[in-house]
């Protein structure tokens, strides 16, 4: 980001990851959120530090040292390269120990022999190049520091050596008076079997990037990680893992060895899973916890507590940061993020919050797919919050609403074509769910379906008052109709307090899990649910 001052408006310029985006802020704006931004910057001089053009950014495209060792990272530490390292270390291994077994038999030829000496040479050299490329990505002064890497490159190394002592002594002239030494060396080399371990942690690595995809990974000082600064002092991460799931997330060692190294004392963690928690003692017991679902939105109390608790932590001391996560550092992260975007006049309206976090989580020279905020109704809760804000941080007046009516355009692709065999469940906060109705049996509803207009009208029979956040899921009998987010065909999360003229239009894009451009060969452009409301009598 660089900031210019230009007269009572400051233009703003943000780049990275292969995105570009600009916009204005306007001076108190940017007053405001000046300290949010970077506390020692000067007034008209905004400048981004090494965080965000550093680790967690790819380097420029050319012939440059630094953009050959990204590339050469993406290719040693993928997945599928790890896994054929593990199956040629195997195999190496494995033609050893037919080696060993079989060098007394009198019938084994000379032919034979060289077979073997060829084929544990060649191992060894592709083993000698591979970490020398490891070596160089990495840097000398990173790869030692890992034991792990350290007992590995010991092993390829004295492995080679003896590959090529092994070659030497096998001259037929020394053959005899050498026997005894040459199997000695051979049950050396046992020592490869180390490489099945250290092999292990270079596999777990790539399992995570694998599951990370594209999203930014911080990949400094000897750290790997799902970790991105969104801004100098706000990083968004996926969950601190531990046990199996360490093997594909984040592992949470790594995760407090990280903190602890670049911001001691000085971070706080927010933890918005409401699926699975760890020790705050780890952290040294500077953790929040907001229970969010997956897929799910944030209460606006929760939205307002969350962004108040982050202004007083980041205003105590200059020198702190938040780090933010949820499952994946996606969808429930940004959310929240964006929430305080907006809140501290950073960015002040809710789509260019979300276009900032989707550019600044997703690495776009690694993958094309967006890491940004992608469920509609979490989208629709940080525009819920820009309103909150614009209103001085104030929910507008509680409304007490009744759904009358629902009506479903375009449904002639889903299911049976009529709605016959859908249902809805309105469900009033989190756990409660206040109604459900049964559109082919009639429960709680009069269905009316116009094959003309292709619209199914749903009259709600006994539907209860509804008041503040309100999700409404609708589920098929149909095994035509696919399931994704929440097991369900589509649903969706709205606050009463924001519905206008008493009705609520959704369109495709705008409803969890039509959302997916995988999910339109059943839901057209033309499919959309408008719900009426009417007032309590």
């Amino acid at each position: 980001w660089v900031i210019h001052k230009m007269g009572d408006k400051k233009t703003m310029f943000l780049s990275g990851g292969g995105a570009l985006s600009c916009g204005t802020l306007d001076k108190e704006a940017l007053e405001n959120a000046l300290c949010f931004l970077d506390p020692e910057a000067e007034e008209g001089d905004v400048v981004w530090g090494e965080h965000l053009n550093g680790a967690d950014s790819p380097p420029s495209s050319g012939c440059t040292v630094e953009y050959l060792r990204w590339r050469l990272r993406k290719v040693i530490e993928n997945f599928v390269f790890r896994l054929i390292c593990l199956l040629l270390i195997i195999t190496d291994i494995c033609v050893l120990i037919a080696d060993l077994a079989t060098a007394s038999y009198p019938s084994r030829t000379s032919e034979q022999n060289y077979i073997f000496m060829v084929t544990g040479l060649v191992f060894s050299c592709i083993f000698v190049v591979e970490v020398c490329i490891r070596i160089f990505v990495l840097r000398p002064s990173v790869f030692f520091v890992q034991w792990f890497n350290v007992v590995d490159f010991a092993v390829i190394m004295i492995s080679f050596i003896l590959c090529i002592t092994d070659v030497i002594l096998r001259d037929q002239k020394t053959l005899a008076t050498n026997f005894r030494f040459i199997v000695v060396l051979r049950l050396v080399r046992l020592v490869r079997f180390l490489r099945i371990y250290t092999e292990k942690k270079n596999v777990e690595k790539g399992a995570r990037q694998l599951v990370s995809q594209n999203k930014r990974r911080y990949q400094k000082d000897g750290f790997d990680l799902d970790l991105t600064y969104v801004t100098e002092r706000v990083i968004a991460m996926s969950f601190p893992s531990s046990g199996h799931m360490s093997l594909y997330r984040n592992p949470i060692k790594e995760v407090v060895r990280f903190f602890n190294t670049k911001h001691p004392n000085h971070y706080r963690i927010y933890n918005l899973c409401s699926e699975r928690k760890y020790n705050p003692a780890l952290f040294g017991g500077r953790v929040e916890r907001y229970l969010i679902d997956d897929h799910n939105v944030p209460t606006i109390l929760d939205m307002l507590r969350f962004a108040s608790s982050v202004k007083d932590w980041l205003n105590a001391d200059k020198d702190n940061v938040i780090a933010v996560h949820c499952k994946g550092g996606k969808g429930r992260t940004g959310t929240m993020i964006c929430v305080l975007l907006v809140d501290t006049g950073a960015i002040k309206n809710a789509k260019d919050s979300l276009d900032f976090f989707g550019n600044r989580r997703t690495d776009l020279k690694v993958g094309k797919k967006f890491q940004g905020v992608e469920t509609p109704s979490q989208s629709r809760f940080v525009e819920y919050f820009e309103k909150v804000k614009k209103n001085g941080s104030k929910i507008p007046e509680k409304k007490v609403l009744i759904i009358s009516k629902i009506i479903i355009t375009g449904i002639s692709t889903v299911g049976k074509g009529n709605g016959s065999d859908f249902s809805v469940e309105i469900r009033q906060g989190k756990d409660k769910i206040v109604f459900v109705a049964d559109f082919g049996n009639f429960r709680n509803c009069q269905p009316f379906y116009e094959p003309g207009r292709d619209q199914l009208e749903v009259g709600l029979i006994n539907c209860p008052p509804l008041v503040d956040e309100i999700r409404v899921l609708f589920n098929s009998s149909s095994n035509k109709v696919p399931k994704y987010y929440e097991d369900a065909p589509f649903y969706c999360w709205f606050h009463t307090s924001f519905i206008e003229q008493h009705k609520l239009v959704l369109t495709r894009e705008e409803l969890d899990n039509p959302h997916k451009p995988k999910t339109w060969n059943i839901y057209t452009e033309k499919f959309g649910v408008t719900f009426i409301f009417r007032d309590p009598s």
